[in-house]
This record gives structure tokens, sequence and C-alpha cells, in this order.
């Protein structure tokens, strides 16, 4: 699991997938506004999860997003004989590690964690 992990962080690299992920989320003001007040955090499994219970506005702009991940992650696991699965948490670790201090992220327990200066907690599966 490890290698293909490490085979897919490099492909995820190099075919620049978590930029345009991450793209996806910054062009929506509420996303932001939601992010920096600590109602929504990158969760482990590559998508955007709640920390508190979403207005019905939120979750579609989140959903919103959530399908346009899936789709990235699809188009470049079959590009590169992966699973989305696969896609999806090595770009997970990928995001929490770009988070920046105040956000939200899943720890690899499933609690939500705030953000500080240090690095965050990384499921054992990241590379």
């Amino acid at each position: 699991m490890a290698r293909i992990l490490t085979k897919a962080l490099t492909a995820l690299a190099l075919a620049g997938v978590v930029l345009p992920v991450a793209a996806f989320a910054q062009r929506d003001p509420a996303y932001a506004a939601a992010r920096a007040a600590g109602q929504v955090g990158e969760k482990i499994d590559g998508y955007l999860g709640f920390v508190v219970s979403p207005s019905p506005a939120l979750r579609a702009v989140v959903e919103d997003i959530n399908i346009k991940r899936k789709a990235v992650y699809a188009d470049k696991a079959k590009a590169n004989s992966a699973t989305v699965e696969e896609y999806a948490l090595t770009s997970g670790c990928l995001l929490i590690a770009q988070t920046r201090p105040g956000e939200k992220y899943q720890s690899p327990d499933g609690s939500w964690q705030t953000r500080t200066a240090s690095p965050p907690l990384r499921d054992a599966r990241c590379p």
C-alpha cells in the first residue's frame, strides 16, 4: 500500500492535482468564509468535511467542491493505474499538510483539530 501511495503522491505532484483541487474551493467566497470560521475542514480521505452542522447553502457549496475533487481524482487515477481512493487519500495528506494555522483538519483518529504552527497530525498511510 505504501508503495502505491508513494507512486500516487509522485504522480499527483507531477500532474499538479492538488492545485486544481484547492483552486475549486478558493473561488467560492462562501467556502472561504466557512473555512476561516472553522465550519469546514480537510479530511484525510481527500474531501472536505463539516466540523459543525452546515446550512443548506454551505452544504451545497461543499458537496459541489467534493464532486469536482472526485472527478479530478478519478481522471488522474485512471491515467496512472491507481484507484480513486488511493489518489483521494494521497491528496488528503497533501491538503492537510497545506492547511494554515487556525484552519481545521481531520486527525488520524477522526477528530477535528485546529492547525497550529506545528505540523498537522498525519495518518500513518501518508507518504
